[in-house]
């Protein structure tokens, strides 16, 4: 990838086939998981459920892949990724009962392993180094809008089409557009060479173990956090007081406030120690729920503040790993790091609709309790001298 702009041009096609893998395999159940159930003669919980399994096995297998990238670099792994998508999207085409089905989304877990953010972030972190910062900023951007797109792309083909064609359309767009993009991206050079172009680096931090495990803890909370509010924030909004039509209009607040929070990002805090932003990331949600509980902040605000901090939040889980402990390693520690984070958020829907059924709204004290965690676990980490 040759040109005048050439790290410009990397962040624009990687945010491109980011976008295409996020539409087309972890927003896709919110859309087709009730017609799914519908034909094949059985709930959406079991829909929903093998859906959870292929997050629980692309967490399981992103150490491996992200050691597959530290060695090789992300391109032949992110056109692999679209090859498996495409595969596991034609399969579900096809799936005549729920055996067929779990086998389909079995598959595309293996797809998302090899072919969402955190591969993106290594491929970046590969290519990059410690530079990846800005471009990691700009495919989350790009890629934020994924339910943007797709969910009503995805509700009008279904409309059109049913939903198998749907999967095969999605299927076909892997192939057509995902597959080139990813072609296109550079094949990683020599590490040694790449460290010594970007001159000397800090040393990582003190105990890195330990920093490891808190930053494992402050994505799990963060994931966890974020997915209960994407499956029932409406709902919670509505146990704090508010009326559906209010509650749903602050919902439909989240994504704008992760752009924005995203856009804020790339233009001021990237000046600043991702430790800096990934600390404000976490203490957005409390701050917001606080405001709502105890002064009446309307749903709105708290929906700006948590959905900014999450999209703060999902850049951080990129360049933090990055910047603390360097380019060496990044993919399988990545892999590591956010395994944890894509378990619970496998379980996060059930667990927290569970906790709103027993407690209403005061299940909100438990997200922001988990966010204050996890910023305390911030806190607990230093910056390398």
């Amino acid at each position: 990838m040759s040109g005048r702009h050439p790290q410009l041009g990397l962040t624009l096609t990687l945010g491109t086939s980011q976008t295409l893998a996020w539409a087309s395999s972890y927003y896709l159940p919110a859309i087709l998981a009730v017609p799914m159930a519908v034909e094949l003669g059985v709930s959406s919980v079991w829909v929903f459920g093998a859906f959870s399994l292929a997050l629980v096995i692309s967490a399981a297998l992103g150490p491996f892949v992200g050691r597959c990238i530290d060695r090789r670099g992300g391109r032949d792994m992110l056109v692999a990724s679209n090859l498996v998508l495409a595969a596991g999207l034609g399969l579900m085409a096809l799936a005549q009962g729920m055996p067929s089905l779990l086998l389909a989304w079995v598959i595309t877990g293996i797809g998302m392993a090899m072919g969402l953010y955190d591969a993106a972030f290594a491929t970046l972190g590969r290519l990059l180094g410690r530079q990846a910062r800005a471009s990691i900023t700009g495919v989350t951007l790009i890629a934020g809008f994924a339910s943007t797109i797709g969910w009503p792309l995805t509700t009008w083909l279904d409309a059109e089409l049913g939903w198998r064609a749907t999967c095969l359309v999605w299927a076909g767009l892997h192939l057509v557009l995902g597959l080139p993009l990813n072609w296109r991206l550079p094949q990683a050079g020599s590490l040694e060479a790449l460290e010594r172009d970007q001159g000397d680096t800090p040393p990582p931090p003190a105990r890195p173990r330990l920093a490891m495990g808190l930053l494992a803890f402050v994505f799990a909370a963060g994931w966890f956090v974020s997915t209960a509010m994407a499956a029932h924030l409406p709902r919670l909004l509505q146990e704090t007081g508010a009326s559906l039509t209010a509650a749903v209009a602050a919902a439909a607040l989240v994504g704008p406030a992760q752009v924005a929070a995203r856009l804020g990002e790339f233009a001021l805090l990237r000046h600043l120690h991702p430790l800096v932003s990934a600390r404000l990331a976490t203490i957005l949600h409390p701050l917001g729920a606080g405001l709502l509980t105890l002064v009446g902040l309307p749903a709105a605000g708290f929906a700006i503040l948590h959905g900014a901090g999450n999209g703060m939040l999902t850049i951080a889980s990129g360049t933090l790993p990055l910047t603390l402990f360097g380019p060496r390693g990044f993919g399988r520690r990545q892999g590591l790091i956010i395994a944890p984070a894509r378990i619970l958020q496998a379980g996060s829907p059930l667990l927290f609709g569970l906790l709103l059924e027993a407690f209403g709204g005061a299940a909100l004290w438990l997200t922001s309790g988990l966010m204050l965690a996890a910023f305390l676990a911030l806190l607990a980490i230093r910056r390398p001298a």
